[in-house]
This record gives structure tokens, sequence and C-alpha cells, in this order.
């Protein structure tokens, strides 16, 4: 079913992209924007996540570098029945994560360092424990294709500006067709990622709270971290807003239009959906068949939520 919404979005992406070729250059725009299409989507499906790692700044972290980080991500994996991910930290001070990759044998999570800094053991726990539900539910595919699509969607309407098409139907929808495509092209790229994002959030929320055995870290963590993305700017999301619906809690600061429609639920109704979930889990007997939590362990963590540094 994955593999059908995925077919279905790249269609839809495809033919907005085109469209927007037709309102730029008319017949011969619109087969251009076709080639275009069929190339991004080919080089997405094998590169995305790599563009999207770069576009952060992500850099690549191992027991060596970050023993603490890499050591949790490989406990949880494990708990999942995934194979281990690649890790990523980006140097970046407003906590948020996001994972990528085109399949779980080819997955990647990313951590900033603010996470890392401002998060107890165990709600970095929770978060990267959603992280790692959105690979096993297939979702970072989808999720990795439309960021790499949508961003260029924006950047074709920015581009179709300066180059829109003359008053013949047949190059083009002229200036007024220009104007709609600059206003309307990120609009439709955007509500594209709503639909993506928002139903995908709730599944992962749940599943990542039953990987770490405690729904309750990862309410604690949403509550700190969409606090704190309301005051510490992310400058490479506000560069690459097109990836926003990727992290766990919109980047964006919401001085801008990319953030007139949200790619999330609301905060607030996650967090209660987590404590619901964590009631409903306190009325099973101990022994009903979920497995403990993740251990505890001293460490840069050790509870305390201010780690010594980044890299364990």
């Amino acid at each position: 079913m994955n593999y059908l919404r995925t077919a279905i979005l790249l269609a839809g992406l495809t033919a907005l992209f085109m469209g927007i070729g037709y309102l730029i250059g008319g017949q011969s725009g619109m087969l251009i924007a076709f080639l275009l299409a069929a190339g991004m989507n080919l080089f997405s499906y094998w590169n995305s996540d790599r563009l999207v790692l770069s576009m952060h700044g992500a850099q690549e972290v191992d027991e060596r570098t970050a023993p603490e980080f890499v050591g949790l991500v490989r406990e949880l994996a494990q708990r999942a029945g995934l194979p281990m991910p690649k890790v990523y930290l980006m140097d970046n001070p407003q906590p948020n994560a996001f994972a990528t990759g085109r399949n779980p044998e080819n997955a990647a999570v990313a951590a900033t360092t603010g996470l890392l800094q401002t998060l107890t053991r165990e709600e970095v726990a929770g978060v990267m424990a959603h992280e790692l539900a959105h690979i096993k539910n297939h979702d970072t595919l989808i999720m990795t294709i439309t960021a790499t699509i949508a961003g260029a969607i924006s950047m074709l309407a920015q581009f179709g500006m300066f180059f829109g098409g003359n008053r013949d139907n047949n190059n083009g929808a002229g200036i007024v067709g220009s104007l709609l495509l600059i206003i309307l092209a990120p609009i439709a790229a955007m509500i594209v990622q709503m639909a993506i994002s928002r139903t995908r959030e709730y599944a992962a929320d749940r599943m990542g709270a039953e990987i770490a055995g405690q729904p309750l870290w990862l309410a604690s963590a949403l509550n700190k971290i969409a606090g704190a993305a309301h005051y510490i700017q992310n400058d490479a999301a506000e560069r690459n807003p097109a990836t926003a619906h990727m992290f766990i809690i919109n980047p964006l600061s919401g001085l801008r239009m990319d953030n007139l429609f949200s790619t999330h639920p609301a905060t607030e109704n996650r967090i209660a959906a987590l404590e619901e979930l964590a009631r409903h889990l306190g009325r099973r007997a101990p022994g009903g068949g979920h497995s403990a939590p993740v251990r505890r362990q001293a460490g840069p963590w050790g509870g305390t939520g201010s780690p010594r540094g980044p890299w364990g």
C-alpha cells in the first residue's frame, strides 16, 4: 500500500510540475517539465536522502564520535526489529530530528545538537523511537521524495516569475498565468506535504511510544521541542522550507509565508493522544505483553537534560 501511495504521489507531483511548465512555456515547456520530472523522480528515489541530509549540514557519527547517542539508537533499532540506520548530527541549536531513506535497509536518522543539549536521555529515546517508527512504516521514502519535488516546484514557480509565457496560449498563459503560478504552485506543494505528514505523525507517535516503552517520554519531548522551535530559529530549515514536514516538529519560525499551512498536527493533540495511550497501557497488567522501556543508564544525559556535549 505504501508503494501505491508513493506512485500516486509521484504522478500527482509530476502532473503539477507539467502544469507549471505549460504556464511558463506552453506545450514545449510542458514537455520539458515532464522530462525534468521523470529525471527528478529517478534521482529522488536513489539520492534524495543524501540531498536532504546535505541541505541541513548533517554529519555522520558512530560509536567512536558519539557513543551514547549511537548506542541509544542501536538499542531502539533492535527493539523495533530494524537494521541499524546511519546516524547523523546537525550542528543546530533548535531541538529537532528527522528520518530519511528509501527503505529500512538504507535509512538514516538525524538529530540536532540542540536536541541532545535540551532533552533528557529518556526524551531523546522517545524522539528517536518516533523516527524509527517512520522507517518501520516505510514513511521515509515518500516524505523525502516529497521534500525534494516540493522544493523543485517552488523553485520552478520563482523561475516562472522571470520567464513567464506571453499572451499566446500556445506559448504559455501570459502575465496572469505567471502570477497565478507564483502564488498557487507553492501552496499546492504545501497542501501535498500537509496531507502526507499529518496522518503519519500520529501513527509514528504511537509506534514510537511502543518502541521506547513509555509514551510520556515522547510527550514530554514534543512539549519541549515545540516550545523551543518558536524562539530558536532553524536557519537550514528556513532556507529549505520544503523539508519542514520531515521533522518531528515543524522547524519553521512562522515569520515567513512558508509556515502559513502547518505540515504537522497540533502538538497539544499529539501530546493528548500519547497521554491517553499511557493511561491505557497503565491499566494493563504488568505482564500484559508489553516489553519494558528502553533501559536507563548513566551517561551524558543522566536524566538531567544537560549532556556534556552533542557527541557523548
